[in-house]
């Protein structure tokens, strides 16, 4: 019963599962559109990493230069943030109706950032895809908020959260259903 509601409400969205060799072939992470559901929070946990996965973005002048840059790249929001040495993880949210293409905003940022480099690179800075996923309630953003914040911790580059400074949060992303 379960699996017939499932496969109707996959039709009606004219979704095509991808079978399992497609997914082998696949060279790139999907982008799916933001979906709105009536007043609920449309938050996106997103990943970017350098290419070649270079340690070059754990700098203060780095740090400014991508503050400057999405602050600049103003279709969305960035809430909460953390800089590790080859990528960032973001918590971002659309700033205007209809939302500009999250695709469309990181590479604006991304093309801002890599102008205004403050070191010299061997190579570019940035991989060509991201990572995205849209939040689907406030436990969600709470629980990937926990593990991103640890993140330089784990990695061995602070004891605590609050020691690494290439973190932070430009504006309060408040979920609400």
């Amino acid at each position: 019963m379960r699996r017939l509601m499932l496969e109707k409400i996959l039709e009606d969205l004219h979704f095509e599962p991808m079978n399992q060799d497609e997914l082998a072939q696949r060279k790139r992470p999907p982008h799916l559109a933001s979906r709105s559901f009536g007043n609920q929070s449309t938050i996106q946990f997103v990943t970017v990493c350098t290419d070649q996965r270079q340690k070059v973005l754990a700098a203060a002048e780095v740090h400014q230069c991508l503050l400057d840059a999405w602050r600049e790249a103003d279709a969305y929001l960035v809430g909460r943030y953390v800089l590790m040495p080859d990528h960032i993880h973001l918590f971002c949210a659309p700033n205007r109706y209809p939302e500009t293409e999250l695709k469309r905003w990181i590479r604006y940022w991304k093309s801002l950032v890599a102008r205004r480099f403050p070191f010299e690179l061997q190579g570019k800075l940035w991989q060509r895809e991201f990572w995205d996923r849209q939040l689907r309630s406030g436990d969600s953003y709470s629980e990937k908020w926990a593990y991103v914040d640890a993140n330089p911790v784990r990695a061995g580059l602070a004891s605590e959260t609050r020691q690494w400074p290439y973190a932070g949060e430009m504006v309060q992303l408040a979920w609400h259903d």
